[in-house]
């Protein structure tokens, strides 16, 4: 399980949400505290971060739930794409990752262009870069 302390502030940039749903988020992450503390712990520290935003002042650039988002890991040079959803609508198959994985946790908020030192489901730790994001 990743680790929250291992994440640094100064390896995080800026993070922007909308304002519907960091309340959302929140409310996901308490509940599931006692059940997935550690996945938990790490979307509530980003959700801590936030700068929140009406929609309509979010640029679109900015990684929200059910974005499309392609990044690549720069240490191993494997890029991917993922829709970001929340848990219930989660399919590895089809692509779809829930903001309560590591990799949701660290993309939600991020702008194209960013990167992110932010560890796996193991606690290695990975810089990620955002490489183009499609709002629905």
């Amino acid at each position: 399980m990743p680790d929250v302390q291992r994440v640094r502030d100064d390896d995080r940039p800026a993070i922007h949400l909308i304002d519907r749903e960091c309340d959302a988020l929140y409310a996901l992450a308490l509940d599931a505290g006692a059940r997935q503390s550690g996945q938990a712990a790490l979307l509530l520290a980003e959700l801590d971060r936030a700068e929140v935003h009406r929609l309509d002042a979010l640029p679109p650039d900015i990684v929200t739930m059910h974005s499309r988002v392609e990044f690549v890991d720069e240490g191993s040079g494997a890029t991917r794409t993922i829709t970001l959803v929340y848990p219930g609508e989660a399919d590895i198959a089809a692509g779809k990752v829930s903001v309560f994985t590591p990799i949701g946790a660290g993309l939600i908020g991020m702008r194209a262009g960013q990167t992110i030192l932010w560890p796996d489901r193991d606690g290695a730790s990975h810089r990620l870069r955002v490489v183009k994001v499609d709002r629905p």
